[in-house]
């Protein structure tokens, strides 16, 4: 399929989708159990969309979050490794040596696993923009496996930051402490501040796997209302304006 790409304040916006499947046998309960979409009968399954975003502009390539990784990453156990994140590169004619600027929204699995490649960084000419919060907050697998090789290249962020002319990295926790978004115009590559659809209509509805559901709200509901357009992490379509809500 082509890739559906938006210009935005100059800048293109390109999504990269690198994996579709269920988010796995163990984890069946995203949304309290009071709310519609919340659980799921025996034997269903939340199929998700795992997306990564490409920005050019000013000459420059930006990646925003890496996705799963291979077969040995941290999303192993329960993401469906491995990620096509290299062939959708490929695609659009972009080599890993060509990434100038990888942001991730956060430290999860399924967000930066494919940071790295072999025993280093997948992208070597690229600094990685982590916001300190997360970068305190990681442990275990993606502390080891993934911050580790990239620490040489890493560029910590405190807060939200201006990473090119109209391209900024918005601090949005809750969801992890150092959570962020990219946000671009009124479009925003949100991460994971909205996971689900039916956080559209009402931001207060929680998610489990969030680390403070409260501040994750709060952060949600600032975002809904300054952006009209989000560039989610987990969607089937990329881009859904936040008039859906």
């Amino acid at each position: 399929m082509p890739h559906e790409t938006k210009i935005v304040s100059g800048v293109e916006v390109v999504p990269l989708c690198d994996a579709v499947g269920p988010m796995g046998t163990h984890i069946r309960k995203p949304l309290p159990e009071m709310f519609p979409g919340g659980t799921f009968e025996e034997g269903e399954e939340w199929i998700l969309h795992f997306h990564c975003y490409l920005l050019r502009a000013a000459g420059r390539t930006i990646l925003v979050d890496t996705g799963i990784g291979g077969t040995g990453s941290p999303a192993a156990s329960w993401a469906p490794v491995p990620g096509r994140l290299p062939e959708e590169l490929s695609a659009v004619g972009v080599a890993p040596e060509d990434v100038d600027l990888v942001v991730l929204t956060h430290l999860h699995s399924d967000h930066a696993s494919g940071c790295v490649g072999g025993d280093g960084p997948a992208f070597p000419n690229a600094r990685y923009a982590v916001q300190r919060a997360d970068l305190d907050w990681v442990r275990g697998p993606m502390l080891d496996q993934v911050v580790a090789p990239i620490r040489d290249s890493l560029q910590i962020l405190d807060g939200t930051t201006e990473l090119l002319p109209g391209i900024t990295a918005v601090h949005t926790p809750g969801h992890t402490p150092g959570h962020q978004t990219v946000e671009v115009g009124d479009l925003a590559l949100s991460g994971d501040v909205v996971l689900h659809p039916v956080q559209l209509r009402d931001p207060s509805i929680t998610y489990v796997y969030d680390d403070d559901p409260e501040l994750a709200a709060r952060s949600r509901t600032a975002l809904l209302e300054r952006v009209a357009v989000l560039a989610t992490g987990h969607f089937p379509e990329p881009f859904t304006p936040t008039s859906a809500r």
